[in-house]
Formats: C-alpha cells, sequence, structure tokens
C-alpha cells in the first residue's frame, strides 16, 4: 500500500516540477512559440513518456507496461481533436500569438486536475458496479460512430451557454488586456476575452475527456495506468498544438480513423467478459494500423477543394464578447 503510495506522490511531483519548469524558466517572458521550439518539446514530452513506460514495464511487469503504452497512443491520438479545438477558438477570437501559450498552460493544468477526478470516479464505479463497462463501450461505438458519419460540425462559441451565464455573472472588457485574465477598470472587477478562451478551452476539454476516459478504461482498469497515460499524454498537448496547427488540414481522413479507433475499442469493452476478449496485443496493432493508415490515405489523397477559411485575425475581440 506504501509502495503504491509513494508512486502516486513520486509522479505527481514529477508533474509539478516539469510545469514549474515550464512557466517558471522556458516561457517566464512570453513569446511566440516557433514550429522548431514545439518540435523540440513534443519530442521531448513523448521522450519522457517512453522513458516512464520503460520504468512501469521494468517495475510493474510487461503487462502493465503495455497497458500504459497502448492507452498513451489511444490518449495521444484522441487528443488531436482538442488541437483542431484550440486552433478554432484562438482564430475565432483573435488571441495573439503572444499569448496562446498562457491560456493552454493554465487550460492544461485545469484539465489535470478534472481528468484526475473522472478518473477516481470512473475506476471507483467500475469497481462497484462492473456492468458499467457496458455503458462506457455502448457510448463509444455510439460515439466513434457518429465522428465517421458526421465528420464536419461547426462550433459556435459565443452561444455556449456557460460563456453566456459567465457574462452575466461578470463584465468582460471589449480587448485583451495584454496576457492577463482579470483587471480592474473603474472600480470594477472585469473578465477578459483571454480568461473567456480559457473558460471554452477547459470546457473543450471536460468534452473529450468524456470520451477519452472510458476508451483507456478498455485497456486497463488499474488507476494509476490510466492517470499516468492520460497526463502524459496532456502534457505533451500544447507543443502538439503549436507543431501540428498550421497543417491540421492536410489530415482531414484523421477524423474517420479516430471514429474507427473509438468504435473498436468501445466493442473490446462490449467483449471485455466474452469468449471473444480481445488481446491488448491486438489491440494496440489495430489502433495503431488504423491511424497509420488514415494519415497515408490523407496524404495520398488530398483534398480537392480549399479548405474553409479561418474567421479573420482582425475582427476585434470586442465584435464577439
Amino acid at each position: 500500500m506504501m509502495d503504491s503510495l509513494w508512486l502516486w506522490i513520486g509522479f505527481n511531483v514529477f508533474v509539478l516540477a516539469m510545469l514549474a519548469l515550464d512557466l517558471g524558466v522556458f516561457h517566464r517572458k512570453a513569446h511566440v512559440v516557433t514550429f522548431k521550439e514545439s518540435i523540440a518539446w513534443t519530442i521531448a514530452w513523448v521522450a519522457m513518456a517512453m522513458l516512464f513506460n520503460l520504468g512501469i514495464a521494468h517495475y510493474l511487469g510487461n503487462d502493465k507496461g503495455l497497458e500504459f503504452f497502448t492507452g498513451y497512443v489511444i490518449e495521444k491520438s484522441l487528443s488531436v481533436d482538442n488541437v483542431f479545438v484550440f486552433a478554432l477558438l484562438f482564430s475565432y477570437f483573435a488571441v495573439p500569438a503572444l499569448y496562446q501559450h498562457k491560456v493552454l498552460f493554465w487550460g492544461i493544468l485545469g484539465a489535470l486536475l478534472m481528468r484526475a477526478a473522472m478518473i477516481v470516479l470512473g475506476a471507483a464505479l467500475i469497481t462497484k458496479f462492473e456492468w458499467i463497462i457496458y455503458l462506457f463501450g455502448g457510448f463509444l461505438v455510439l460515439t466513434g460512430i457518429k465522428m465517421i458519419v458526421k465528420r464536419e460540425e461547426e462550433i459556435h462559441p459565443e452561444a455556449n451557454p456557460v460563456v453566456r451565464w459567465f457574462k452575466k455573472l461578470m463584465p468582460v472588457t471589449a480587448e485583451y488586456r495584454a496576457d492577463r485574465f482579470f483587471v480592474r477598470e473603474n472600480g470594477v472587477r472585469m473578465a477578459t476575452p483571454l480568461f473567456v478562451v480559457l473558460l471554452l478551452v477547459e470546457i473543450s476539454d471536460v468534452i473529450f475527456a468524456v470520451d477519452s476516459i472510458p476508451a483507456i478504461f478498455a485497456v486497463t482498469k488499474d488507476p494509476f495506468i490510466v492517470y499516468t497515460s492520460n497526463v502524459f499524454a496532456i502534457l505533451g498537448l500544447r507543443s502538439l498544438y503549436f507543431a501540428l496547427a498550421g497543417v491540421m488540414d492536410k489530415f482531414h481522413y484523421l477524423k474517420i480513423g479516430l471514429g474507427v479507433v473509438l468504435t473498436f475499442v468501445g466493442v473490446k469493452m462490449l467483449l471485455a467478459h466474452s469468449a471473444w476478449k480481445i488481446d491488448t496485443h491486438v489491440s494496440l496493432g489495430v489502433i495503431v494500423l488504423v491511424l497509420a493508415a488514415s494519415i497515408l490515405l490523407s496524404l495520398l489523397r488530398p483534398k480537392k477543394t480549399a479548405a474553409v477559411a479561418a474567421l479573420p485575425a482582425t475582427i476585434a475581440p470586442s465584435a464577439r464578447s
């Protein structure tokens, strides 16, 4: 029991140390994250995840190591949808590139806390009510089919009920105030459009977590493996955004691939207690094959029509607040 407790404490200390290093050293001063920098950080986060994976395999066994790797691949691939939403939100609200990293930093910190709570709740539910795994499986199958059939879905941030409720609760400034989330003007405390974007980033992650967390429970029910694979996937999400935001439209079949992955994982959950139970090795092979095929097909068959242009960055935030 104590060994398990120290594992949790040690991992979370590592996460907090990396976040402090990120904000306090590498991004102490706001700057535009370059493509070269984002690629370097993406490689660094993947390398750290793989080193941690080797540690899991060495100390907890090869089966646990395989579960972590499969879960990490699932979470990393599903996080591509987050990247698309981040790009849409930053374009819609004309967020200056100088401040985008700060929004993602605090957004991902909040996501870590919310996902930890959701994982603990999910693990408790599955432990006490084992039949709930079939609900998770059915939900993933339906979600996957929806992603395959309904590939293009418009998002209207200004219509979000949480944002509309927040604007009734607190006034929002007409323009950005550098990288500040809140300001005090004429004795009145006000939020800035940057905080509205942060709020939407948090909401979008909760929505995506509803899909991704049940998906990883199809691979393992070990809360530590579920949590750590989620955390490593999320910690690399900022660098992944800055690396892929400009080329996302090239991978137009990836959405179908992700839908197939979710459907397959849902089927795996539904068959978990049957004679047709799908082995973790097979799961990993199918997931990697589907994702690789969707990326390759996107490159071999590029879109014939031009991608829908993003909203002009010259539109003032006040027009949308």
